[in-house]
This record gives structure tokens, sequence and C-alpha cells, in this order.
């Protein structure tokens, strides 16, 4: 009986080890274990990296896979962030956004007509290359209207557009 009950107990133990590691491990997919937006702060950069382009110039100059620093408003269409991932456009400096009567002034729309040529999409990626599952207004603190400066990858598309696969992203005060 002695030894019955040692087992017993082992087998408990281990089993509630177990059950433990594999919550730690393997959390249920869609969830976002807490604390994860601290620990992913490591993309949000804490001095402003050097030689920014705005985004009309890196739409025009930046090649396919090059490093890439650029500037730009977080915005473009009404609602400029990708639910769920960390990715959303942002538009040139130049643009200013439509203050008088808008109630989404971050869209731009007093400027569509220059809008394709002054918009980037912005990734933010891991080390494989993967967009980061978890929304950018809480991975970085960020929301619309604001100045950000993205460092990472340019990626082209068969249209031109351009796409960074940021590594780092500093928020401009």
């Amino acid at each position: 009986m002695h030894t019955l009950s040692k087992r017993c107990l082992l087998i408990f133990v281990l089993g509630l080890l177990a059950a433990g590691c594999g919550r730690v491990l393997n959390p249920p997919a869609g969830s976002s274990p807490e604390g994860t937006a601290a620990a992913d702060s490591s993309y949000r950069l804490a001095s402003e990296p050097a030689g920014a382009k705005d985004v009309k110039v890196a739409r025009n100059d930046a090649k396919d896979m090059e490093e890439v620093v650029i500037v730009g408003r977080v915005g473009g269409d009404q609602n400029p962030w990708v639910e769920g991932l960390a990715a959303f456009t942002i538009v040139d400096l130049s643009l200013k956004p439509c203050e008088e009567g808008c109630q989404t002034p971050w869209d731009y729309c007093c400027d569509t007509d220059l809008l394709p040529s002054s918009k980037a999409m912005v990734k933010i990626v891991d080390a494989q290359g993967r967009t980061i599952a978890n929304d950018s207004r809480s991975l970085l603190g960020i929301k619309e209207s604001q100045t950000v400066v993205v460092r990472g990858k340019a990626k082209r598309d068969e249209a031109g557009n351009l796409t960074v696969l940021g590594d780092g992203v500093f928020v401009r005060p």
C-alpha cells in the first residue's frame, strides 16, 4: 500500500507538471500570453535611426530587399491598421491631415489623388521575416497621425508598391 501511494503521488505530480508546462509552451491559437506587449517592446526604438527618407523618396529609390529607414505619419486610410497583426500604413509628411470637418483626418480624404504615390505599408517582422501577430497599437503604443521612423528592408510588389519589413520603430514626440 505504501509503494502504491508513492506511485500515485508521483503520477499526480508529474501530471500537474506536464499540464502546467503544456499551457506555458503551447498557448491556444489566437491567444497572447500576458506581458507579450512588454516583451515585444524590443521593436520600439529608444532613439531615432539616422538617414530617414520620406515615403515619396523611398517609394522612388528603394530597391527590393534593400535596408531602409523611412519616416511617415500613421494613416492613409480610414483604418490604417491590419487587425491582429503588426502592420499599418504610413504617408509622406508632405501631406497634411484633413482637419476641417473630417472625423478621421488621418485618412487624408482631401488628398486622395496624392495618396497612391505617398503611401507605404509597414509590417513589423520577427527574425524569420514573419509579421508579428500582435496589433501595432498595443505592440508599439502608436496611434493614427503619429510620426514614426521605421528601420527595415524594402519589399516591392509587382505593381511597384512599397512595404517596409520593419525590425524597429521610433515614435517621434
